[in-house]
């Protein structure tokens, strides 16, 4: 029986990433670079490559980068005053599941800008545990920061599921000894996720593997 699930939130709870990317996309137009949904679905959300590295790869002179992106972060901030989107079918499933297993979030985004995506939401009561890149040392695909999720839980990898939309974060969950749900979305879709427990649709998908105590076959 599963006692808790540990939840990425970005791409998973709130639909941040398609605002980050779509950000990003406008704001590297301004600059004469091409920025493509898919690339970015693989190397930056897939593999972890930071938007510096990817600006470099586009042909954007260094100096040029962090001004960039300084006013890119500046823009998104701003636009997480307003009321975030919730992914598909999140709010029924966190409602769902909440008192009948704990819940944890564990994400790579600093706890400042999850309070502003969940601020018009108030779902962040039902999460007994946050932990967010202030609490860390070593992000995603790290396992550290689920470890520590389970660590402030007080529970075994064997009684808990993790829901994770990337590659990177899937393997973090792997990595610290749990499995992990994918729901990919319209931009990590791209990426595979072999080492998946499962591949649902929409978050309500986990509701199924309540019960699982082992990886299906197949």
């Amino acid at each position: 029986m599963i006692e808790a699930i540990l939840w990425d939130n970005d791409g998973v709870l709130v639909d941040s990433e398609a605002l980050f990317f779509e950000m990003t996309r406008s704001f590297f137009a301004e600059a004469g670079l091409q920025l493509d949904a898919e690339y970015w679905g693989v190397e930056y959300l897939g593999n972890a490559k930071h938007s510096y590295q990817i600006a470099g790869e586009l042909g954007l002179a260094p100096e040029l980068i962090p001004p960039l992106l300084e006013r890119r972060n500046e823009a998104f901030v701003e636009r997480l005053q307003r009321p975030v989107p919730l992914m598909p079918k999140v709010r029924e499933t966190i409602e769902a599941l909440s008192g009948n297993v704990r819940l944890a979030i564990v994400t790579g985004s600093p706890r400042d800008k999850v309070l502003l995506m969940h601020a018009a939401h108030g779902l962040l009561d039902h999460f007994e545990v946050i932990v967010t890149d202030d609490e860390i040392t070593n992000a995603k695909p790290h396992p550290e920061p689920y470890l520590k999720a389970m660590e402030l839980l007080g529970v075994e990898p064997s009684r808990c599921l993790a829901v994770e939309d990337s590659r990177r974060g899937m393997d973090s969950a792997v990595a610290a000894g749990l499995r992990c749900i994918a729901v990919p979305n319209a931009l990590t879709r791209v990426q595979r996720f072999d080492h998946a427990h499962a591949i649902e649709s929409d978050v309500s998908g986990v509701l199924k593997h309540l019960d699982s105590g082992k990886r299906p076959a197949g």
